[in-house]
């Protein structure tokens, strides 16, 4: 059986479908070119930026109002959080916290104002601060690196203060340490990742934060808290907990103000907001609005607003701080100062008129070094600029001169100000549809690489016959030119013959590759006459109907959005028509009655209806249960307004109710508990828990175990945080202890199924009766050839000697006896290490999510076990006499395990929105952080792909399940006269999965067929996605919707090929160790 190739070969495909999908991301989402030049004192954009001001040598660009400042932020302050409102007598746990901000707007409204602050898209942490320190407009993709954080190479705030002499002194948020490494006079920096941890980074700012404010040692105090984000992420916004993380950044801003003097200003924005469930990262209204709340001790305003204040765009804050702290206002920036910071209309016009030159110089500098704005756009904003600028010296010339009244030339500059600030947020504009921009070619390349992959796992599904020997030409070949385009590629690169980048080098290989596999897969089906079966078509069948509107349904933004329930429902009507097609073609009889004359109405059955059709029916009806059951565990997008989000998805350390979390509790650990106990009975009932192999030990003791761990972490981690006062760092280091023990308890089971995955109890007997006759080719199997045809033999006659010690009992107990073996768990070796291993993978994911989604996975693997039982029933009824079909899995059980792996997505709280990952299963047992950014970024892929990862590692059991259900229906009938006579043919008695070594090569085939199938059901998927998003690309919702489904389809496909690969190496793994017990069986089999 070639073992092997079969892997290798899924590897092969899986990395044609990576290097597609890396060349679509590089057309699609590319970042913008990033300019290292800088602003300074002695370069301002313009000479005419001083003609409004008499020369002078203490100001830089513009004068200055502050010595001194002090930078708050309050990550995920919403302005909702920050509003008072005295007429509200019933707020909600986020309302009315921020008294202070209250009471000075209202006693001193020329000293302190607040805003609204708008944030740009995506809306993660890193890339506000970018934003707020660079001007800038970070681009979408650039939410990649949130938690790598990059250091910015652009010039930004940061870098302008310290070049022009200011102390910056940063306390909080370690993210910053990345962003500007070495800039800081002074640090104190504190881990950022763990979202479950609400007081580590405010404590410790509070320890530095008022000591160095009374020092003398600081120009710059940045200081950011995280506890009023990581309660969002915790507890959601209206909780008890949010309520006391705001109250006490009210206080702490109370006693900021006392250390202030007048030459300070204090600013403290958030950057950005949060949804209803506490999340954020997108674009929708409750997450873009921050609050921006400025204050001085000296005025600040000009005047009093009559009504609230206009929303301010985040990167504003930067040329106004610029100017307000007398520096240059960063290179890159695009943001435009805050008006009512800038008193007399004289004043107002020339910073309007700096930051334009400014704005004006970078777009210049820019379009020279990508020449990827639009030309028209950037003449018209030139025109704009050159017009204003001229009408602008021309006032100011005629004010110098005193030529025209006072009172005219302001209302001169008025209009100036009002076309400056047009050109301003014109230029903005532009510059955010512009770096939306595409690579077409780059984008059309990757959807045909990706189609040719869909091809070539296509034909290999349908043509897995003719592969049994062709691996040389179909595997090998096409990897050697491969290899040889790749290293031609790499040598035209060293010596700059051509100019490609990575991506386009590796599609480029993979093109080579493709082909190479066509021509010698066409030349090698040529000479062979591919046989033809039900199972091998997919075209005008049931499941290309299903997988059509699947692939349809992609591009509509709509069903995109409502995929959860598309899923399931297209599960449920395949599975429906493909029941229903059995008995239209004639192998499942319905019920019939006899005619009304007849002496009984009492239906006539046939016998495939008696033992198939009920079981069938009631195996749809259990589905379909399963399917509307596991909806009540979903996610809700902001799409979707009036949706309310499962109260499941809410940990039980967020439920203030006693009773209802010890209700909860109670059914997550019977949830989990049953999923153990069926565990333990399906293997007792196919004889796989009787040996004293390590994995069957470990399965007996290992698993209760984990159980009783993961119950015990739930219990510790449900608990309010106050409670247990005394035990604090007892139960802090138990959350440590318990998941660390179950992950090594985990890697143990799996080190334990890898070394020795066979689970059969062996039994020696002695009984007169007894067949130990093995035909062999020699003495001993010498070759894999003649062990192969041995294991047939030696599993029937342990069958054939077991019946007949059965039937005759314990007669002639004093003729002689020979040896006789009996094996248990034989028939379900391949299914049991299967199983065994999923329900380990299931029980260390269900411990990443929230405790209460426990029913939702049990549902989950019911739904599965469903599905297999409806695949080995359809599949025993056509099945011919040999059994030789349920070597090829049909393409609508193949269909239906994707469908049902894409509902479970749904169903166990997920969305592919970047607003609903489970950021918390990074610290399931790394409460105290993470020193490197892999572990965090596996535990939370575990989390987002868990279903992809049980249903594609499981994917094996679609090719095994139907043999270990094996019926009567597929063995050859005895004749009449043997029956009486007692005789037992061969082919009686059920092999199961011993069958499947009667034919290595059709058993090795129809892994690879399988394993083929569902990378193309899954690569069919990722192209509607591509093609979606590519065609779609100026579409309204591009970003909000088909941008991020295409890349959790992509990390999703990358996912489930991973495990796809493991799931089936594992059985052959297993494969090589029955055929090892087999061996060594004969050996030591007296003669």
């Amino acid at each position: 059986m070639k073992r092997l190739p079969v892997v290798l070969f899924l590897a092969w495909v899986s990395l044609l479908f990576y290097s597609s999908i890396w060349l679509f991301i590089s057309g699609f989402l590319l970042m913008r070119i990033e300019l290292n030049n800088q602003s300074s004192c002695a370069e301002p954009p313009s000479s005419a930026a001083y003609k409004g001001f008499q020369q002078q040598q203490d100001y830089c660009w513009f004068p200055h109002k502050f010595e001194k400042a002090v930078i708050v932020i309050i990550d995920a302050l919403k302005h909702d959080f920050a509003k008072y409102d005295p007429a509200n007598t019933n707020p909600k746990q986020f309302q009315n916290k921020l008294e202070i901000i209250h009471r000075l707007t209202q006693s001193h409204p020329k000293h302190a104002r607040l805003y609204p602050f708008q944030a740009d898209p995506p809306t993660t942490t890193m890339q506000r601060i970018k934003g707020m320190t660079t001007g800038s407009l970070p681009t979408f993709v650039d939410v990649g690196s949130n938690f790598a954080s990059y250091a910015i190479q652009e010039d930004n705030l940061i870098h302008q203060l310290v070049h022009n002499g200011k102390k910056v002194v940063f306390m909080g948020d370690d993210t910053w340490d990345g962003l500007f490494p070495q800039k800081f006079h002074k640090s104190y920096f504190f881990p950022s990742f763990n979202v479950k941890d609400l007081h580590t980074v405010d404590d410790g700012i509070l320890r530095h934060l008022y000591p160095t404010m009374d020092g003398d040692d600081w120009d710059i105090v940045i200081a950011h808290f995280l506890g009023v984000d990581h309660c969002g992420h915790k507890h959601g916004p209206d909780h008890p907990e949010t309520a006391k993380k705001l109250a006490q950044m009210n206080d702490m801003l109370s006693s900021l103000i006392e250390h202030l003097d007048d030459q300070t200003l204090l600013v403290v924005a958030g950057d950005h907001g949060m949804t209803d469930t506490g999340d954020h990262g997108g674009d929708s209204e409750k997450e873009v609005n921050a609050a921006l709340f400025l204050y001085s001790k000296t005025p600040l305003f000009g005047n009093e607003l009559e009504k609230d204040p206009e929303a301010v765009p985040q990167v504003n804050l930067v040329p106004s701080l610029a100017f307000l702290l007398g520096i240059p206002i960063p290179y890159s920036n695009l943001g435009a100062i805050i008006e009512d910071l800038f008193y007399s209309t004289h004043t107002k016009a020339s910073a309007y008129q700096i930051n334009a030159l400014q704005v004006d110089r970078f777009l210049h500098s820019y379009s020279l070094a990508a020449g990827d704005l639009p030309a028209e756009k950037l003449k018209h904003l030139k025109d704009l600029f050159s017009s204003v600028t001229e009408e602008y010296e021309h006032v100011i010339s005629m004010w110098s001169q005193s030529s025209e009244s006072e009172s005219h030339l302001e209302s001169q500059l008025l209009k100036l100000i009002h076309r400056y600030q047009q050109y301003l947020v014109q230029a903005r504009a532009m510059c955010m549809e512009s770096w939306a921009r595409f690579h077409p070619v780059r984008m059309i390349a990757a959807c045909s690489i990706l189609s040719l992959c869909c091809l070539l796992c296509y034909l290999v599904g349908e043509a897995g016959p003719c592969l049994k020997v062709s691996y040389k030409h179909l595997l090998g070949y096409p990897i050697f030119w491969s290899l040889s385009a790749a290293l031609v590629f790499g040598l035209e690169l060293w010596t700059s013959i051509v100019d490609l980048d990575t991506a386009s080098i590796f599609g480029l290989v993979s093109l080579a590759s493709q082909l190479c596999f066509l021509y010698y897969f066409r030349k090698q089906s040529s000479r062979k006459n591919r046989p033809h079966s039900r199972s091998n078509f997919l075209l005008f069948s049931i499941s290309s109907i299903m997988l059509f509107f699947r692939c349809c349904s992609l591009f509509s933004d709509s069903f995109v959005v409502a995929e959860g329930e598309v899923a399931p429902f297209l599960l449920i009507s395949l599975l429906t028509m493909t029941v229903a097609k059995l008995h239209w073609d004639g192998r499942l009889t319905l019920l019939t009655l006899p005619s009304l004359g007849s002496e009984s109405l009492k239906p006539s059955l046939s016998p495939s209806y008696k033992k198939e059709c009920p079981r069938l029916l009631g195996l749809l009806a259990g589905l379909t249960f399963c399917a509307r059951l596991s909806g009540i565990f979903h996610s809700c997008r902001e799409e979707t307004p009036n949706c309310q989000p499962s109260t499941f998805l809410t940990p039980l350390s967020s439920v203030q109710d006693p009773q209802i979390k010890n209700l909860s509790y109670i059914g997550c650990v019977v949830s989990l508990g049953i999923i153990v106990y069926l565990l333990r009975k399906w293997l007792q009932h196919y004889g796989n828990l009787n040996s004293s192999s390590p994995i069957v030990l470990y399965v007996r003791w290992a698993f209760p175990l984990i159980t009783l761990g993961i119950s015990c972490y739930w219990a510790l981690s449900s608990g309010a945080d106050d409670s247990l006062t005394r035990l604090h760092d007892l139960k802090k280091l138990a959350l440590v202890v318990f998941p660390r023990v179950i992950y090594a308890l985990a890697g143990l089971g799996l080190l334990l199924m890898i070394c020795n995955p066979v689970t059969v109890y062996m039994k020696r007997t002695w009984d007169s009766e007894a067949d130990n006759t093995v035909t062999t080719y020699c003495a001993a199997p010498g070759s894999e050839a003649e062990l192969l045809h041995v294991i047939p033999q030696i599993y029937r006659k342990m069958q054939r000697n077991l019946k007949n010690r059965l039937q005759q009992g314990m007669e002639d107990k004093e003729e002689k006896k020979t040896a006789a073996v009996e094996a248990y768990g034989l028939g379900s070796v391949y299914s049991a290490a299967m199983v065994v291993t999923l329900t380990l993978l299931a029980l260390i994911l269900l411990m990443l999510h929230s405790e209460r989604l426990t029913p939702s996975f049990f549902i989950l693997l019911v739904e599965a076990i469903i599905i297999l039982y409806i695949h080995s029933h359809v599949s025993n009824l056509y099945s011919a006499p040999n059994g030789l079909e349920l070597f090829s899995v049909p393409w609508y059980a193949v269909t239906a395990w994707a469908l049902a792996g894409t509902q479970g997505f749904y169903t166990t709280g997920h969305q592919p929105v970047f607003p609903a990952i489970h950021w918390n299963s990074a610290f399931v047992g790394f409460q105290d952080g993470h020193d490197n950014n892999i572990i965090p970024a596996i535990l939370v892929a575990a989390n987002t792909f868990s279903s992809h990862i049980l249903f594609s590692a499981g994917s094996s059991l679609l090719l095994l399940w139907p043999f270990l259900c094996e019926t009567p229906t597929i063995r050859r009938k005895k004749p009449k006269a043997e029956q009486r006579e007692g005789k037992v043919e061969e082919d009686d008695t059920p092999m199961m999965e011993m069958r499947l070594r009667e034919n290595p090569d059709k058993f090795s085939v129809g892994l690879l067929q399988l394993g083929a199938k569902f990378l193309f059901i899954q690569g069919v998927q990722l192209l509607s996605c591509v093609c979606a998003a590519m065609i779609l690309r100026r579409h309204l919702m591009v970003w909000k919707v088909f941008a991020p489904k295409f890349l959790f389809e992509a990390l999703g496909f990358t996912v489930s090929s991973i495990f796809l690969c493991l799931g089936i190496a594992l059985v052959l793994r297993v494969d090589c160790a029955v055929s090892k017990w087999f061996k060594n069986l004969i050996l030591h089999h007296p003669r």
